[in-house]
């Protein structure tokens, strides 16, 4: 079969306390260009990767690396529908945190609670896509927290405003700015943003068949 170049010469750098947003219409590499940079492009089926991933212009960006200090949240989660948010989260915590007390783990969990705006739905079961129970807002910021358990450094998200209403996702991308200007970097690739939400980004990537063109 014919192979094709997906991604094309992509470069470009992210920083702590900013939000890096990357646009592009459909099939221009958007979450492929994340899937590189969250090492999670396979390489098994002669799949080709090339170029330098960089940590601090210093130390390379190893899969095993990326497991300590960055965390992706994919644009389809998967999230057992009997859990609650709460259940959701003390899960990921429970498994990811296994160097800290209960005690401290149920702390986390409470302070992602609050601090991602899912308190109010906290104790209300996920549902499925057939008999939703909470909004798709509130089962996306869900999604998010059961990734920022661990507190990453770096926090890489595909379309996390996909499915939501406006006033949903210029909620959501004003959480990721907070999250942000707490010290983490954050990248995240959205689709058709409103003016709200793009008063919130800090950088911006445009990409074209593979190609970042801004």
């Amino acid at each position: 079969p014919d192979r094709q170049l997906v991604i094309k010469d992509a470069s470009g750098y992210a920083i702590p306390g900013e939000t890096l947003f990357i646009m592009g219409a459909s099939g221009a590499g958007k979450t492929t260009l994340l899937n590189a940079l969250a090492q999670r492009v396979d390489l098994s089926r002669g799949n080709k990767l090339s170029g330098e991933l960089m940590l601090n212009d210093a130390v390379p960006f190893t899969p095993e690396i990326f497991s300590k200090v960055g965390a992706y949240v994919m644009q389809d989660d998967v999230l057992f529908r009997h859990f609650t948010p709460r259940e959701a989260i003390t899960f990921a915590a429970r498994l990811k945190l296994n160097d800290k007390t209960k005690q401290e783990q149920d702390a986390r969990v409470e302070e992602l609670i609050k601090e991602l705006g899912i308190s109010n739905s906290a104790d209300t079961p996920i549902g499925s896509a057939m008999k939703k129970l909470i909004s798709g807002g509130e089962r996306k910021r869900t999604a998010i927290a059961v990734e920022m358990v661990t507190d990453p450094s770096l926090l890489i998200l595909d379309e996390p405003t996909s499915g939501l209403d406006s006033v949903k996702a210029t909620s959501l991308v004003k959480i990721l700015k907070k999250q942000a200007l707490k010290g983490m970097t954050v990248i995240s690739t959205i689709h058709s943003p409103n003016s709200k939400q793009f008063e919130n980004f800090d950088k911006l990537i445009l990409m074209a068949n593979g190609h970042i063109v801004y």
